[in-house]
């Protein structure tokens, strides 16, 4: 049984950790935890909208949203390595929409690292559009958004 439900203050060490697990592939690619490995979960959860993926009452995923003047910002999706690839990504980004739709809000925006080739691919699948790309560190941050509605 799947269930969403908004994060508390009881759930950033899960948060942290999950987020860790599902970002930890990437540090060999890029020589460095990536920004949501270093992130601050007890300030995220007070500032932003953060909803949990659950599955037999076991966190599988997440979805970190910050609603912006004219748009949804995707901070972060994170999903368990034992759980990828089974369309929980895909599901959280549609929720990601009904979120926005519900604020009256019709594009929706992320970032993603330019090196992790197939996150951009999947976000392109799925119906995002590269808007532009920022120097960060060692690489290069692509912007995306999609509008909705």
């Amino acid at each position: 049984m799947i269930s969403l439900r908004a994060a508390s203050d009881a759930d950033v060490d899960a948060i942290r950790a999950l987020t860790r697990e599902a970002y930890g592939k990437w540090v060999p690619l890029i020589g460095r935890e990536p920004l949501p490995m270093m992130a601050d979960y007890t300030e995220a959860v007070r500032k932003h909208r953060i909803d949990l993926l659950e599955t037999g009452g076991e966190l599988v995923a997440l979805i970190e949203m910050v609603p912006g003047e004219d748009h949804l910002l995707i901070e972060n999706v994170a999903v368990s390595p034992r759980h990828q690839g089974q369309g929980i990504g895909k599901t959280l980004l549609a929720h990601a929409e009904q979120v926005a739709a519900m604020l009256g809000l019709s594009e929706l925006r992320l970032y993603t690292n330019k090196r992790f080739a197939e996150n951009v691919q999947l976000y392109l699948r799925y119906g995002y559009a590269i808007d532009r790309e920022e120097p960060l560190k060692d690489g290069f941050l692509v912007h995306m958004s999609k509008r909705i509605g």
